[in-house]
C-alpha cells in the first residue's frame, strides 16, 4: 500500500520546527537573505524542499458574527502525486516514483531540459539557477529514512502532531471521519482528488482558497495530459541535433567556399 501524510492545519502553531529537520536531514543551506523558509514570504526554493507560510485569514466565530483576523500555518512541500506529471515529462527518468509512493528525482539522469517544471501543477521542482552545475531539486519523502522504518523527517520533529504518516486509504478514512465528526473543518480534503491524487492530504478549518492552496488543479493525472506526447520527445531531441549538425556542416562549407572565392578574386 501507498504511504502519505495527513496533514492538520488547525493544529499547526508556526514553529518551523519541520523545515529545520528537512535540512538537517537532507544537508540543505539557509537561504533566509534571498527566499525564507518560514513567515509570510517563505515559498520553496532550491534549498527549502520544507516551508511553513504565515496566512492573515478572517473568521467568524459561532458567538460573534463580525469576522476576526486570525493566523493560520501551512506547510508546503512536494505532494507526491499518485501519478506525477514530473515523471510523465521526464524523458530521461530523473523522476521515478516508488511502489511505496515517494517520487524520486535521481539527478545523475538529468539533462536539465525542465519539463518538470512545466508538468508539476503544483509549481514544485525547483532549478538551482545560482550554481555553476544546477539540478532540480524537491521533497523526496525522506525515501532512505522510509526504508529502515522511519518517519519522514518533518514528521518526526513536530511538537504538536500536525502531521500523521500512514497507508494513504486509511489516512484518508480518518480524514473523512475527522470532518464529519467536528463542524469545524471545512468539509474538503486537499489532496484527496487534485492531480488524480496525492499522496499529502490536508485538512483545515479555515477555505483552502484562502491558505494559498491552488484551487484549479484538474482531477484528472497530468499524465492523461503530456504521456502520449512526451514518447515523442527522444525522437524530435534526435531529429533536432541532425538537423542542426546538418545547418552547421552547411555554413561551414559556405564559409569555405566564399573564403576560396576570394583568393580567387585577388
Amino acid at each position: 500500500m501507498a504511504v502519505g501524510v495527513l496533514v492538520d492545519l488547525t493544529k499547526c502553531i508556526g514553529c518551523g520546527s519541520c523545515t529545520v529537520a528537512c535540512k538537517m536531514y537532507n544537508g540543505n543551506k539557509w537561504i533566509d537573505n534571498r527566499v525564507p523558509s518560514s513567515g509570510e514570504k517563505a515559498e520553496l526554493a532550491d534549498e527549502n524542499w520544507t516551508v511553513v507560510k504565515k496566512h492573515k485569514v478572517s473568521k467568524t466565530s459561532v458567538s460573534d458574527s463580525d469576522p476576526k483576523e486570525v493566523w493560520r500555518f501551512v506547510k508546503r512541500q512536494c505532494l507526491h502525486c499518485k501519478d506525477p506529471g514530473c515523471v510523465s515529462s521526464c524523458f530521461a527518468k530523473a523522476f521515478q516514483k516508488t511502489e511505496e509512493g515517494p517520487v524520486i528525482y535521481y539527478p545523475h539522469n538529468c539533462v536539465g531540459c525542465r519539463y518538470c517544471m512545466l508538468a508539476c501543477p503544483f509549481s514544485v521542482p525547483k532549478f538551482e539557477w545560482n550554481k555553476t552545475i544546477p539540478v532540480l531539486t524537491k521533497c523526496m519523502l525522506c525515501a532512505g529514512r522510509l526504508k529502515k522504518g522511519e518517519l519522514p523527517a518533518c514528521v518526526s520533529a513536530c511538537p504538536t502532531n500536525v502531521m500523521k504518516f500512514g497507508e494513504r486509504e486509511a489516512l484518508l478514512a480518518e480524514a473523512k471521519r475527522i470532518i464529519a465528526d467536528d463542524s469545524r473543518y471545512v468539509q474538503y480534503i486537499y489532496g484527496e482528488e487534485e492531480a488524480g491524487g496525492t499522496s499529502w492530504l490536508y485538512i483545515s478549518d479555515m477555505p483552502f482558497e484562502q491558505l494559498g492552496f491552488k484551487m484549479n488543479v484538474p482531477k484528472k493525472p497530468i499524465t492523461r495530459y503530456s504521456s502520449k506526447y512526451m514518447h515523442f520527445t527522444p525522437i524530435f531531441g534526435a531529429v533536432w541535433g541532425i538537423i542542426l549538425t546538418g545547418i552547421y556542416f552547411f555554413t561551414k562549407r559556405r564559409a569555405k567556399v566564399k573564403k576560396e572565392a576570394g583568393k580567387k578574386d585577388t
